[in-house]
């Protein structure tokens, strides 16, 4: 879908730079021709060695080099361009820019920008709520400019909230539809249901039960299925993170009864569902109104199954719709996942072993295998979860097809 574009990457001076080398990486890897202009300071974060290296270009950061005197054309990269990409836009890039001061090669190349600009923000979240900042933004999409939303979640700072640049696999499915007029073929226009987090089943007004998801894999699905073109509604429970894409239609629950509730609803109505949330089995047969107080040195504790969702939506999927599932496998993994598929009449399942190291719950990265209800299975290495959704919506693009 890049093959052949011309993408100038604008990198600037923060901790987020050190994304830029993937950014570069996919967009090579869809065969777009890279050029990376750096302000100074970025320099201190990642080098320009590991840029050019990555993009197969030189990298440029001043507006002349020193030794021969050999001058940087600004007007010439501008003009190179079909889309100009600032990731990371730090605060101080996105005042100058807005003020129009050009004292770097990077903001005389942004002036001298006839193509597209999209800006990916990174930036603390108080910084990215000052209402100077919150004005720039502003002024520059009113100039046309596209703006990244930036994520939810850990910030450099240790603080915790919405300033994290937006991770590169959703900044590259951004230029991906952008460059398409039918973003990417086989979602655009879908109905897509997905459901994600743990959900929390109450014991007493302070106790519950739950479990380790932390929802990544199914916000990372629903912003990239997002990016390609479909319609997008996030069953999602508690969690921290929220999607990055704002056409994400996100519908919070707590409980699996409230998840079950609200996936049934929505399944009527959609294309594919995916079903990645981590719902418990069990659920106390009673909720205490108030808080259970320590009498004796055991308490019992009855449970009654939870409805199962994915054998529900099983039962009534229409012969248009596409049912995907998770599991969580500790042994036996490929059989239980292969009994799991045929049992609940689902078209795909995405398999998950706790024993891979660095995939399961609370990790940004993912080893999956995917089985079919052809029995076909398709295995995966490691990859960012980015990168994870991207073979899962791949596969469902292939069985829609």
């Amino acid at each position: 879908m890049l093959k052949g574009r011309k993408i100038l990457l604008g990198v600037t001076g923060g901790i987020a730079a050190y994304k830029a080398a993937t950014i570069i990486r996919l967009l090579v890897k869809e065969g777009a021709e890279v050029k990376v202009v750096m302000t100074p300071l970025a320099k201190e974060f990642i080098t320009p060695l590991t840029m050019a290296t990555l993009s197969k270009n030189p990298v440029l950061v001043d507006f002349f080099d020193p030794e021969d005197g050999r001058w940087n054309s600004h007007v010439d990269l501008a003009l190179w361009s079909d889309l100009y990409l600032i990731a990371p836009a730090t605060a101080n890039t996105i005042g100058k820019m807005a003020a129009g001061i050009a004292d770097n090669l990077l903001l005389t190349s942004y002036l001298s920008a006839r193509c597209p600009v999209f800006l990916a923000p990174a930036m603390d979240l108080d910084m990215l709520n000052h209402i100077t900042t919150r004005r720039n933004i502003a002024s520059l999409k009113a100039a046309g400019n596209s703006i990244i939303e930036p994520a939810t979640g850990e910030l450099a700072s240790g603080l915790s909230g919405k300033g994290r640049m937006a991770e590169p696999e959703v900044i590259v499915g951004e230029i991906k539809a952008f460059f398409s007029k039918k973003k990417i073929t086989g979602l655009e226009g879908r109905k897509i249901l997905i459901n994600a987090g743990p959900t929390v089943e109450p014991i007493d007004p302070v106790r519950y039960i739950s479990n380790h998801s932390s929802g990544k894999m199914g916000i990372a699905i629903a912003d990239a299925a997002a990016s390609m073109g479909a319609d997008v509604t996030l069953v999602l429970g508690p969690v921290a993170l929220k999607p990055t894409h704002p056409e994400v239609r996100v519908i919070n629950v707590v409980t699996a009864a409230e998840m079950m509730e609200a996936s049934v609803k929505a399944f009527g109505k959609c294309d594919i569902a995916i079903l990645s949330a981590a719902v418990a089995d069990f659920t106390p047969e009673k909720t205490a109104a108030k808080k259970i107080k320590r009498e004796s040195d055991e308490m019992l504790l009855r449970l009654k199954p939870t409805v199962d969702i994915a054998a529900a939506l099983g039962k009534i999927k229409k012969k248009h719709q596409l049912l995907t599932g998770f599991a969580l496998e500790t042994d036996n993994a490929l059989e239980n996942a292969a009994g799991k598929l045929k049992r609940k009449n689902l078209d795909l399942i995405v398999l998950n072993s706790l024993g891979e190291k660095g995939a399961g719950f609370g990790y940004d990265t993912n080893c999956i295998t995917l089985i079919d209800k052809s029995n076909n299975i398709d295995k995966f290495e490691l990859k960012t979860k980015g990168e994870v959704a991207v073979d899962i919506l791949n596969k469902i693009i292939s069985l829609i097809h």
